[in-house]
């Protein structure tokens, strides 16, 4: 392992991270993947679509990311505002046509739409909360990777303050 120490300036180009995992798929529905030191998780489609239920679907698990991606990017965001907040529940769907799946090359093969409630629970002002909310929707990738595949993604922002 090697350590660097740079200047701003140094960094103006881009820092580059790399993230990698392992995944293994037996013939079957279902995938385990290995992400090294944060162990491992399964991806699988329901009995009623041919696999075993063995854990949540290829789609789902996107939608799982995006869910996090948007947690993670908040949080960041949030600390650099100076933002407080307790908690955000998300609640998450999406469509998708399946005959793009199924092979009809004229229909899209990923999500139609993604619809997601993020409820944030602060005692900060609504205003507040909408700034640190448009911050986190530009720097999230996930959001971001979404969105550029043309998928009509609508994340609602509520503002709940503690009971």
């Amino acid at each position: 392992m090697s350590s660097a120490v740079a200047g701003r300036a140094d960094t103006d180009e881009g820092f580059i991270r790399r993230k990698a995992l392992i995944a293994h798929n037996d013939a079957t529905m279902r995938t385990v993947v290995d992400a090294g030191e944060y162990g491992t998780f399964t991806m699988d489609e329901p009995e009623a679509h041919g696999g075993t239920g063995a854990g949540p679907s290829p789609l789902q698990t996107v939608l799982g990311a995006l869910c996090g991606c948007e947690a993670v990017t908040f949080y960041r965001t949030a600390a650099e505002y100076g933002f407080s907040y307790t908690s955000i529940d998300f609640e998450g769907s999406f469509t998708i046509d399946i005959r793009g799946r199924s092979g009809d090359r004229a229909v899209r093969p990923h999500f139609r739409t993604v619809r997601v409630r993020a409820i944030v629970v602060t005692e900060e002002p609504i205003e507040r909360l909408a700034e640190v909310v448009e911050e986190t929707e530009a720097r999230c990738p996930v959001f971001n990777l979404v969105r550029d595949a043309d998928v009509d993604v609508a994340v609602q922002w509520v503002h709940e303050p503690p009971t």
